[in-house]
């Protein structure tokens, strides 16, 4: 007589467990897109400025100097990594030409800066942008007086996120408990590495980031398991953090 075999019972799966910022000392922001919302448009001028860049210097036409653009972005992280490594650029005059834009588009914004001054611990950029563009960026926002330093596209070695080096560069420079920090992002993908070496990650993803032209890759990854949290109100949701944490303005 054949024999049958007990069910099986089976396990649910569990989902990661979602990690918290109970310890968190080091919070770490990217900046654009990140400390003001893409509607802005303020990446748009230097998006513009590439094209026009990449048009004089290889001599193509507007049209395939936005594919090479965004072909580049998605696969080396920026556009100048892309001609750097297949092109030869120097970067030193592409950073200059591209970063020259105008700032006026951001106003002060008091509200984030508050909520930043709640967070108990080091604040710290970590940019694929100039920190001459970085310090710009925060003076129009108001918020300068409350991060510690940026570590830029120079302080990576020209190298940018989504990189491993870079995060690790990071670290070591600023001598941060990747288990101890906490990171914000408008890019999902910028968070991978971030979590796999420990941190706490936040997808800062407003309402109507379709707006503004935008490759889906870069609206992707909200539910993606190296994502912890998600906001689309960054000021609120660092208060909300604040509030868990008991904390207090530095300084007060």
């Amino acid at each position: 007589m054949a024999t049958t075999s007990p069910p099986t019972t089976q396990r649910p799966i569990r989902a990661p467990a979602q990690r918290g910022f109970e310890h968190t000392d080091t919070w770490v922001f990217d900046l654009d897109n990140t400390l003001y919302p893409h509607h802005v448009n303020l990446w748009q001028q230097v998006d513009e400025r590439i094209r026009d860049y990449i048009v004089d210097f290889l001599k193509v036409t507007s049209e395939e100097a936005y594919r090479l653009q965004k072909d580049y972005y998605r696969r080396y992280g920026t556009t100048m990594r892309g001609l750097m490594e297949e092109h030869g650029l120097q970067p030193d005059e592409f950073l200059e030409i591209v970063h020259q834009i105008d700032h006026s588009p951001l106003t002060p914004n008091p509200e984030l800066g508050t909520a930043i001054a709640t967070l108990s611990g080091r604040k710290l950029i970590l940019t694929n942008g100039t920190r001459r563009h970085a310090d710009a960026v925060l003076r129009r926002l108001g918020i300068e007086n409350h991060f510690d330093d940026v570590f830029d596209i120079r302080a990576a070695e020209l190298e940018p996120k989504p990189r491993p080096q870079v995060y690790e560069r990071f670290l070591a420079h600023h001598k941060v408990d990747p288990t101890r920090a906490a990171i914000f992002e408008d890019l999902a993908r910028n968070l991978e590495v971030p979590h796999a070496l420990g941190m706490t990650t936040v997808l800062v993803a407003p309402e109507g980031a379709r707006v503004v032209l935008r490759e889906d890759w870069e609206l992707a990854g909200r539910e993606a398991a190296h994502v912890d949290h998600v906001t689309d109100d960054l000021a609120g949701f660092l208060r909300g953090i604040a509030a868990e944490r008991g904390g207090k303005i530095r300084g007060s």
